[in-house]
């Protein structure tokens, strides 16, 4: 009888591990999506789910003479590690090459770790969430 209760409250504290391990992943990527200024302040970031990864474009730039990268995919790929997204890559339109990145949620900020091959040439930039009513230039 007693191994019955064993196995029974091992069953049920499997099972509000799992909710609990399910609700924290779903919570983290709603963390990573949404809309970003980036580290610069000049154009915003919409960041969405995109397979198992993340997906950014940009839809707003705070120079309208720069209105040729509206819409640029400039966030790609990835896979979740731990608490953010690694193994993607990101674009500069500025030098016209893709990087590395890492991808990490800490509440109103993104934390967005550029890097070249290894994380020890890494470039790391943090995001400010933009608000939704941001006119969009795409």
């Amino acid at each position: 009888m007693n191994t019955f209760k064993t196995l029974k409250n091992f069953f049920f504290a499997s099972l509000t591990a799992a909710t609990v391990l399910s609700a924290a992943n779903t919570a983290n990527a709603a963390g990573a999506a949404g809309l970003w200024y980036d580290h610069t302040g000049r154009s915003a970031i919409q960041v969405s789910k995109c397979g198992s990864g993340l997906c950014g474009r940009i839809v707003w730039l705070k120079n309208a003479a720069h209105k040729s990268v509206c819409g640029t995919r400039i966030i790609g790929g990835g896979k979740r590690v731990g608490n953010s997204y690694d193994t993607g890559w990101i674009y500069s339109p500025e030098r016209r090459k893709k990087y590395s990145v890492e991808i990490t949620p800490q509440g109103n900020s993104l934390k967005v770790m550029g890097y070249a091959g290894s994380k020890m040439l890494s470039r790391t930039m943090i995001w400010k969430r933009a608000p939704s009513n941001l006119k969009r230039c795409a």
